[in-house]
């Protein structure tokens, strides 16, 4: 089993947000491969199905992005799950606007969501980055990931979030989670083809 936990704050207000990638890369996952409704479950809205041949479990934490372990931590514990078991989606602003970076573990490079989770299961998760840029200060940070998408932005962030939910599958191939050279390699070639 994989769980894959895409990272964002709840409410609507913040659906759009940049802090919010996560949210929608799973939301697109669970449409292009026809998982289940979402229910409320672990602390988030969670959505079952399969990528492959492999069962996987789509999560948004509900508990606000600086508390996103206690979501994470009671899902991977309820199906005893080890962190390799682990895919977390999320924004980083050291990357690039479109760009997308796997790493299996690291540290939480100041994202409070991602440090969250670290506390509660540990380092040793995948981390798929999706790049949303800097605003060049670093006392600007905040504001900007609470932000809206401009409208600019659709240009790279729909065909990103195209990508990742098309090569969502390539996460499990060959039913051995999980395979990041062949995942990210295709959100790449999706992303520069578009």
């Amino acid at each position: 089993m994989l769980l894959i936990a895409g990272l964002g704050n709840p409410g609507s207000q913040y659906a759009y947000n940049r802090h919010n990638i996560g949210f929608m890369a799973v939301d697109d996952i669970a449409e292009r491969h026809g998982f289940q409704t979402w229910r409320a479950k672990f602390q988030g809205m969670a959505a079952e199905g399969r990528l492959g041949t492999v069962k996987t479990l789509l999560l948004k934490p509900t508990t606000f992005m600086n508390e996103s372990g206690r979501s994470v931590g009671e899902a991977a514990r309820f199906f005893k799950l080890t962190p390799d078991q682990v895919v977390v989606i999320y924004d980083e602003i050291d990357l690039a606007p479109g760009k997308c970076r796997v790493k299996k573990g690291g540290g939480a490079a100041g994202h409070n969501g991602i440090r969250s989770i670290d506390r509660a299961i540990g380092p040793d998760f995948w981390r798929v980055r999706l790049g949303v840029g800097h605003p060049g200060d670093k006392t600007l940070v905040r504001g900007y990931v609470l932000k809206d998408f401009a409208k600019a932005d659709e240009a790279w962030l729909d065909p990103l979030l195209e990508a990742v939910a098309d090569a969502a599958p390539l996460l499990v191939d060959g039913g051995e989670p999980v395979k990041p050279e062949k995942f990210q390699t295709k959100v790449a070639l999706l992303t520069q083809a578009g």
